[in-house]
C-alpha cells in the first residue's frame, strides 16, 4: 500500500516526501518538472537513504494516471501538483483554470474508479481573499481575488461535493500560509523555474547578487512599519502537517479544512532584518508600488490543526532564515 504524491519534486512536495520516507511510508511520486527540477528526486533519495517509484507525467493525463493506479496499490493521495503564481494567473486565467482544476478532477475521478478515497489537498490561505480581520479562522468567509485563489477555492468545493456524494471519502484541505525555509541538509529548498514570485526566493537572489536589489511592494500599509504582514511558516513544519493530516484521514471520513500557519505575523521588513541578523549579510532593497490585491495583514489562527491533527509549528523565524541561506549558499549561488 503506497501513498501517491503529485508534484513531489516541488518545494513543499519534496520536503513532505522526506518526512514521509523518514516515517517508513511507501511512496509513488509524480511530477512533470514544469516548475521543479529532476535532481530534486535524487536529492530526496540522498537525504533519506531510501528509494521510491517515480513517474514523469502530467496529472491532467488521465491515461498516465490509469497506468499508475493499475501498476500500484495506492491507498492515499497527497496532491501538490498545480500552477501557483498569482500574477501569472491574472495574465493567463484559462491556463490556471484548465491545469489546476482539470488535474484535480482527473485525479479524483481516477481515485474513485480504483477505490482510493483518502485525499490530502494542497490548498492555500488565498481562499480567504482579503480578510476583514486577523487572525483568520477556518470559519471565515471564502472568496478569491485572483484566478489562482479561485482554482484553490473551486477545488475545495469539488472535494466537499464529492464527499457529500460519497461518504466513504476522507479529505483534508490544508490551507497553507507562507512557507519559507529549507531542509537542514541544504539539498532541497524553494528553487522555482523562471522568475520567482514569493518573498524568500527573491530575497535570496538579492543576497546572492543575482538581483541588484529586492523590491518591497508598498511601505504605506496600516502596519507598524508600513509593509505587509504575513504568517511565515517553515516548510519542514508544513511538511509535518501533511503527515498529521494523513493520520487523521486514515482514521476518519469527512471533508475538513485546516489552517497550517504559526499564528504569528511578520512584516516584510521584519523578515529582511531577521535574515540579515541570522546570516550576517546585508540585503539591498528598494520600495516599490503596492501590488493589486495584497492585503495589509494575513495570518492564521491554527488552533483547529492543533486540536484535530495534533500539529503545531515548531521552528522559529531564525531557523527559517538560516536554512534558506544555507540552501542558497549550497545551490543557488553555484548555478
Amino acid at each position: 500500500m503506497a501513498i501517491l504524491i503529485t508534484g513531489g519534486a516541488g518545494y513543499i512536495g519534496s520536503h513532505t516526501c522526506v518526512e514521509l520516507l523518514n516515517q517508513g511510508e511507501e511512496l509513488i511520486v509524480v511530477d512533470n518538472f514544469f516548475n521543479s527540477k529532476p535532481h530534486v528526486i535524487e536529492s530526496v533519495k540522498e537525504i533519506t537513504g531510501k528509494s521510491f517509484k517515480f513517474y514523469e507525467c502530467d496529472v491532467c493525463d488521465e491515461g498516465a494516471l490509469e497506468t499508475i493506479f493499475k501498476e500500484n496499490n495506492v491507498e492515499s493521495v497527497i496532491h501538490f501538483a498545480g500552477l501557483k503564481a498569482v500574477g501569472e494567473s491574472v495574465a493567463k486565467p484559462l491556463l490556471y483554470y484548465k491545469n489546476n482544476i482539470l488535474s484535480s478532477v482527473t485525479l479524483l475521478g481516477t481515485m474513485a474508479k480504483y477505490g482510493c478515497k483518502r485525499f490530502v489537498f494542497s490548498s492555500s490561505a488565498t481562499v480567504y481573499g482579503v480578510p476583514d480581520s486577523v487572525p483568520i479562522t477556518e470559519s471565515f468567509p471564502l472568496s478569491a481575488i485572483n484566478p489562482y485563489g479561485a482554482t484553490k477555492l473551486f477545488i475545495e468545493e469539488i472535494c466537499r461535493d464529492l464527499y457529500n456524494a460519497d461518504k466513504e471519502f476522507s479529505i483534508a484541505l490544508l490551507r497553507y500560509f507562507n512557507p519559507i525555509g529549507a531542509h537542514e541538509s541544504g539539498k532541497i529548498g524553494d528553487n522555482p523555474n523562471g522568475i520567482p514570485n514569493n518573498l524568500m526566493p527573491l530575497l535570496l537572489r538579492a543576497a546572492c547578487g543575482k538581483m541588484p536589489h529586492l523590491s518591497v511592494f508598498g511601505n504605506d500599509y496600516p502596519t507598524l512599519d508600513g509593509t505587509c504582514i504575513r504568517d511565515y511558516i517553515h516548510v519542514t513544519d508544513l511538511a509535518r502537517g501533511h503527515l498529521c493530516a494523513l493520520s487523521e484521514i486514515r482514521k476518519n471520513t469527512g471533508c475538513n479544512a485546516y489552517n497550517l500557519g504559526t499564528g504569528k505575523g511578520y512584516s516584510v521588513l521584519e523578515i529582511i532584518n531577521a535574515f540579515e541578523k541570522a546570516n550576517d549579510i546585508k540585503i539591498p532593497y528598494v520600495f516599490a508600488p503596492r501590488r493589486a490585491g495584497d492585503a495589509a495583514q494575513c495570518y492564521s489562527e491554527p488552533t483547529l490543526a492543533k486540536e484535530k491533527l495534533n500539529w503545531t509549528a515548531k521552528l522559529d523565524l531564525v531557523e527559517m532564515c538560516r536554512s534558506s541561506w544555507n540552501f542558497c549558499h549550497r545551490r543557488l549561488a553555484g548555478e
